[in-house]
């Protein structure tokens, strides 16, 4: 597949299977989406995405599913959420799938907003702006992964916001991808090849509370 020693992929890998497992993650993170409501629990809405995540039989998760509300928006993977908060009738929230189906990592990430709060929505809008922006970079011009993310926060800070460069994307493959040790897209020297690398954008709101996020495979 590469001769990178961080691109190493499993015997099972195919392309057109780690697009399928992507496609099925976000039809899953569409899926949750629509039954997230105000007045729901964090924990509750968790519970919905591992009965959507079984309707559409994955084989297992490979990453805990993550659903944040409010200010937890601004956590990263592994911080803890603080609380259980409910989900306000003017609120920001995302979703974080990580799910394997045909034996291929998909994972993916979008951020929801409820009601009309015009700087939340922004808020929502401005992570995927940013991804689209950073993925077209990738696109067009082949460079580095270390290359996107100062690009990444280049944009982000033209923007007006603050983004959060404690992630910076991961490898995915097909399942186990950790045991090739491919570390952070950020972190990456070289041009990274299709079907390999999540890029994850992470932003905080300049002044309030909270934060959106975007994921996506670079394919």
């Amino acid at each position: 597949m590469s001769a990178q020693p961080k691109e190493a992929t499993g015997e099972a890998y195919d392309i057109q299977s780690m697009r399928h497992a992507q496609h099925m993650t976000w039809q899953a993170i569409e899926r949750l989406a629509q039954r997230i409501k105000p007045g729901m629990l964090e924990s509750e809405a968790r519970e919905l995405g591992k009965q959507v995540l079984a309707e559409l039989d994955t084989q297992r998760i490979w990453h805990p599913l993550l659903v944040r509300f409010g200010a937890n928006t601004l956590k990263t993977f592994k911080e803890r959420s603080d609380g259980d908060p409910a989900l306000g009738e003017n609120d920001i929230y995302f979703i974080d799938m990580g799910a394997v189906w045909q034996g291929h990592e998909g994972d993916a990430g979008q951020t929801f907003t409820t009601g009309n709060d015009p700087q939340r929505r922004a808020c929502a809008d401005a992570a995927r702006t940013l991804f689209e922006r950073v993925q077209t970079r990738w696109q067009q011009e082949r460079v580095p992964g270390q290359a996107l993310y100062r690009y990444a926060q280049e944009q982000a800070q033209a923007m007006g916001w603050t983004l959060n460069l404690n992630i910076q994307g991961h490898r995915v493959s097909d399942f186990p991808h950790a045991i090739h040790r491919g570390g952070d897209l950020g972190a990456f020297e070289h041009y990274p090849n299709p079907g390999l690398w999540i890029l994850e954008i992470q932003i905080a709101h300049p002044s309030g509370a909270y934060g959106a996020f975007y994921e996506d495979l670079l394919a």
